[in-house]
């Protein structure tokens, strides 16, 4: 850092100050603020694939985020899940979490790369003795019986379950923290000679050594070496939600509020971002972070006035309407579908079409079949 020139970054980092105060201060007392959290989490972990080199569709993360996917996820759906997930996570931990060593090992073990299922626990608050399974029903008796040896249906059927039996203990005990099968790698997918604990440590020594430094300063130094570092071989998207948090745990952004980094780093050109010299990517990463600030101040104006305009359709109806409840779910996520309508508002699949029609939503998918509404 001593051979840092301070010079080109201190009005930027001013201004990156200034703006982030501002955007916080206005999420913080906004009637939109919690919609506008959740859809930056989802617009973040979409401009996080981009800058990686990969596109994913705002529908498609959406529906998958919700369980209800028109088609197999592919590997960078699941990979942008993962930072949505982990966004979601390090939101709702108290500031500077993810920078603890507890945080960095769920983010590592559980946010980077963890496809096994839906359900994920902090190894911190993990129960080790899991309660045994119950035991199947039996299979074509009545009251209870037994069924006969010589049923072949039966027979298979044990055989299924004492198969997902098994698969389901070598899940579980993989799960755990500190196992042995937790940590193992597979060759073909993994470099051996990639020791991401050394290369962790490197990049925690610069954590503390930039204690004390301006917040977007320090930020910028984090994610500047994570990416050098290349510390997880298949999660260079942690680095710019460490960033994030650094600027969080600062003070900078509010608990609930974490800077899309990635969506402001995705408006500055990769030569800037990739830059042989370090203050050159330095500058492009404080200026990613104006960006998102600016771009987010833009985002909650247009969310304000949408709710504005929604709630007008409001006046002369009765007040048993769904439409308030439907404004409310239109907010809190970037797209709806018929059948989200549906199940969170207990209507059917066409009142859902009817009512999504009602309020003038735009249908933003082109598709025939499976389509899905947002804000104009």
């Amino acid at each position: 850092m001593s051979k840092l020139s301070h010079q080109s970054l201190l009005r930027p980092l001013s201004d990156a100050a200034s703006v982030l105060s501002r955007l916080d201060e206005r999420i913080a007392r906004s009637t939109v603020g919690e919609g506008w959290i959740e859809r930056m989490h989802f617009a973040d972990a979409r401009a996080s694939l981009w800058i990686d080199g990969e596109l994913v569709h705002l529908e498609d993360l959406v529906l998958h985020d919700a369980g209800a996917d028109i088609r197999t996820p592919t590997h960078d759906l699941t990979i942008a899940r993962d930072v949505l997930r982990s966004r979601r996570r390090i939101a709702a931990q108290p500031a500077g979490w993810a920078l603890g060593p507890d945080g960095v090992r769920w983010l590592r073990g559980h946010g980077a790369g963890n496809h096994d299922g839906d359900e994920v626990h902090d190894p911190a608050t993990a129960v080790v003795d899991q309660p045994a399974a119950p035991a199947a029903a039996p299979v074509g008796g009545g009251e209870g019986d037994e069924p006969e040896a010589s049923d072949p249906l039966a027979a298979e059927l044990s055989a299924i379950d004492a198969v997902l039996a098994r698969a389901d203990a070598v899940l579980a005990e993989s799960k755990l923290p500190g196992r042995p099968a937790a940590r193992d790698k597979d060759s073909l997918v993994y470099d051996p000679d990639w020791n991401e604990d050394d290369r962790l440590d490197e990049w925690r020594v610069l954590l503390t050594e930039t204690e004390g430094l301006p917040p977007v300063l320090r930020a910028a130094l984090l994610l500047d070496a994570w990416s050098e570092l290349q510390v997880l071989q298949h999660a260079p998207w942690l680095g710019r939600l460490l960033a994030a948090e650094a600027l969080r745990q600062a003070g900078l952004t509010t608990a609930a509020h974490l800077t899309v980094v990635n969506l402001g780093l995705k408006s500055i050109p990769v030569e800037r971002r990739r830059h042989r010299a370090r203050d050159t990517r330095l500058l492009a990463i404080v200026h990613g972070i104006i960006a998102a600030a600016e771009l987010g101040l833009k985002e909650h104006d247009r969310l304000a006035l949408a709710r504005t305009m929604m709630e007008r359709r409001l006046v002369g109806r009765r007040s048993s309407s769904n439409l308030p409840g439907l404004i409310e779910l239109v907010m809190s996520r970037p797209l709806v579908s018929a059948g989200m309508v549906a199940e969170t508002l207990k209507l059917t699949p066409l009142a859902a079409l009817r009512i999504v029609e009602d309020l003038g939503l735009r249908e933003m998918t082109g598709r025939g079949r499976f389509r899905a509404w947002g804000i104009i």
